[in-house]
């Protein structure tokens, strides 16, 4: 029988591996500033030498960027997962809303499930307080405060589900869900009861995560996007409806 030797690893490459795992995690986010190299090099307990090599891999590799004089960042492209042309051409064509939606359906379906059964408490209490934000955009009546709100409040869900995969889609879908959020918003707005319905649909969905019920968790996601569809398809049909109308009644004149 033959074994493979065993290499130790050099402090820099774990350094490395950890700086990588805590971007996968989450815990360090695109654009988040790190640590000076003296609180970095302490947190590791390993020498200032071993933590800059690290870092200098990993610049290399994209992961981070260091600015002189201005520290080391993680670099916003991890969270790019959509380029800004594409970005731009979903905004100007709303029809592909609809398919955003089916698509949230999946995502968030699934990441409230996993909230459910793998949420920390640490977890809990940070989902509470992007609700709890989330409620008091309510009264400012600004269709793009409260989507940041709730699309940072989706976000939290996706983190608590702890899959790095769900994770990194959702971000790099961020900005395109924020934007989509910012114009379903402003037309279930023109339905004076929309706003309490989808105020309930959150409390829901948060109780059941808090619970740790991720059926119902699961189910209570697929009802609140549900509402927003059908919301959305029957305010598109009224308008065809009053076009219609308004260009037969200039038919006649």
């Amino acid at each position: 029988m033959t074994y493979s030797p065993v290499r130790p690893q050099r402090v820099a490459d774990v350094v490395m591996g950890q700086i990588e795992s805590m971007i996968l995690e989450g815990s360090l986010k695109p654009g988040q500033k790190l640590p000076t190299e003296r609180e970095l090099a302490k947190q590791f307990g390993v020498s200032r030498p071993s933590l800059r090599e690290a870092i200098q891999k990993l610049a290399a590799r994209g992961l981070l960027v260091s600015r002189q004089g201005g520290g080391t960042y993680v670099s916003v492209e991890i969270g790019a997962a959509y380029a800004d042309s594409l970005m731009e051409m979903f905004g100007t064509h709303p029809e592909f809303h609809y398919d955003l939606l089916e698509f949230r359906h999946a995502l968030e379906g699934i990441s409230a499930y996993y909230a459910a059964l793998r949420s920390t408490q640490a977890d809990k209490d940070i989902l509470q307080k992007r609700f709890d934000n989330l409620v008091a955009t309510y009264d400012a009546m600004d269709p793009e405060l409260e989507a940041e709100a709730d699309a940072a409040f989706h976000l939290t869900i996706c983190e608590a589900a702890h899959n790095v995969v769900l994770l990194h889609t959702m971000r790099g879908l961020f900005s395109l869900l924020e934007r989509s959020i910012v114009d379903n918003l402003s037309s279930l707005f023109e339905r004076p009861e929309s706003r309490g319905k989808l105020s309930e649909q959150h409390r829901a969905l948060l109780e059941a995560i808090l619970e740790g019920d991720a059926e119902r968790a699961q189910q209570k996601s697929h009802e609140h996007l549900v509402f927003v569809e059908d919301s959305l398809l029957e305010l598109s049909k009224r308008k065809t409806r009053l076009h219609r109308a308004l260009r037969r009644v200039q038919s006649e004149l």
